[in-house]
């Protein structure tokens, strides 16, 4: 891989990983970092890598990264307290984002990433392969069972209002 063909790479992909990388963490900063390691390494590694496969590569990197990083970190995510005097109240307003966000909270980082992966990004279940170090048919069940829970939670009732 060339220097113009690097580049050509970071205007192509850098958007999108880190799409990719924050829906996941949640946290940009972090997600900055994850992105930023992904890119240095495929420079490092610019001459063993084909240009045609520096998305996957990207990717790949990413997504190893971000398990990394969450291994290590083990952020703690404070929830809010369920307070008894609160009342439910029929609202118009529309919470779609909230509840589907809630719902992917509560994936495995593996599924989030799959859904994430195939439904936002839109790559083919070889693709999120290659990427995940997973086969096809693997991918095809645990993008199966992820999206029976994430349909699951939004069809209950209490989790849409």
């Amino acid at each position: 891989m060339t220097e113009k063909e690097y580049n050509e790479c970071v205007n192509l992909y850098a958007d999108g990983v880190y799409r990719f990388i924050v829906k996941n963490l949640r946290h940009e900063e972090d997600a900055r970092d994850v992105v930023q390691t992904a890119f240095e390494k495929l420079w490092r590694n610019r001459e063993d890598v084909d240009n045609s496969k520096c998305k996957s590569y990207l990717f790949t990197v990413a997504y190893n990264s971000m398990i990394d990083h969450l291994r290590k970190v083990k952020r703690v995510y404070l929830k809010e307290e369920f307070k008894d005097d609160v009342r439910i109240q029929h609202r118009q307003i529309n919470n779609t984002k909230q509840i589907l966000e809630r719902a992917l909270s509560r994936l495995s980082e593996t599924q989030r990433s799959l859904v994430l992966l195939k439904d936002y990004e839109g790559y083919s279940y070889e693709e999120i392969g290659q990427i995940m170090n997973l086969s096809e048919s693997q991918v095809k069940v645990y993008l199966h069972r992820a999206r029976l829970q994430l349909k699951d939670y939004l069809v209950k009732v209490e989790n849409v209002i």
